[in-house]
């Protein structure tokens, strides 16, 4: 067997790690949601930064096996098998334990069945992604820059942002940092009570729309940013200067920033293809310009 990098494998193995543990918070969280309910949510709310800590594990570690020469063919595909476990099958899974838990207590009668049809399309549909990844991707840089189809850590965002947003306003006292509410959960102390609302009849069918349509656009060609070689590849000083603010955004609300921010790039995605698409629409309904006839002298 061929010599492996040690360093960037441990940082995939990191991924899956995290994403292992995330499912057994999940686990934890419905085993031990009768003898105190308070405690899925923490669990739950755990089990999704797990899922963001694993993403970090994920941007570096292809940077570190470059930097470090140790890039190789055991590596990308360990980096898959990781992905699909992280970004695949545990924010599906997250998600069903939400919907089922949460839907005799909101009032939504859903069809378990069904929601694990959508939890398995979101999960078969990122580890056919990532297959699909490893075959067309090539070494060049500018493979590099965009990607096909939605990345795998994008709609596993997408997908635990909206969880975390939800756990958020049906439970403010989640947003706590060393005993003190954060400016976020300072906002939401302000706000009518999520849950005597009627908004928490429509999220939980929305999560288990929102499933099968992320992992359709994970198999799909549009196209979208590479944003870690996106935010590595610019060396302007604006751009420093724009992500100390994000940070600073993040900080002070790091729920509803991720929130948006996900959600955001996954439209942005689909934004852009439809506006190409509607541009090559409307230069093929021109009518043909008709040709130039020049007049010779006689």
């Amino acid at each position: 067997m061929r010599t492996v990098a040690m360093l960037p494998n441990l940082l995939t193995l990191g991924n899956a790690f995290c994403g292992l543990l995330a499912l057994s918070k999940a686990i934890d969280a419905l085993a031990l949601s009768g003898a105190d309910p308070a405690l899925f949510y923490h669990k739950m709310e755990t089990a999704c930064w797990l899922i963001f800590l694993g993403m970090l594990f994920d941007a570096f570690d292809g940077k570190v096996a470059r930097l470090t020469g140790g890039t190789s063919d055991f590596g990308a595909q360990l980096d898959s098998f990781a992905d699909a476990l992280t970004f695949g099958c545990a924010p599906a899974l997250l998600a069903k334990v939400l919907i089922e838990h949460e839907a005799p207590l909101r009032d939504y009668s859903g069809n378990p069945r069904l929601h694990f049809l959508c939890a398995a399309a979101f999960a078969l549909m990122a580890i056919l992604r990532l297959v699909r990844f490893n075959l067309e991707t090539s070494e060049e840089a500018s493979a590099h820059r965009f990607f096909k189809g939605l990345p795998s850590p994008a709609a596993a965002g997408a997908v635990i942002s909206t969880l975390l947003m939800y756990l958020a306003l049906i439970r403010p006292e989640l947003e706590l940092d060393d005993g003190t509410l954060t400016p976020f959960g300072r906002a939401l102390r302000r706000l009518p009570r999520f849950e005597d609302v009627t908004i928490p009849g429509w999220v939980l069918p929305w999560i288990a729309v929102l499933l099968p349509i992320l992992g359709l656009l994970m198999v799909s060609r549009v196209q979208y940013t590479h944003v870690v070689s996106w935010l590595f590849g610019r060396n302007s000083f604006v751009a420093l200067v724009t992500a100390v603010f994000l940070a600073f955004l993040f900080f002070l609300a790091p729920i509803p920033f991720l929130f948006l921010a996900f959600n955001a790039f996954v439209l942005l995605g689909v934004g852009r293809r439809m506006l190409r698409s509607k541009r090559v629409h409307l230069h093929e309904d021109e009518p043909p310009k008709p040709p130039l006839i020049h007049m010779g002298r006689k």
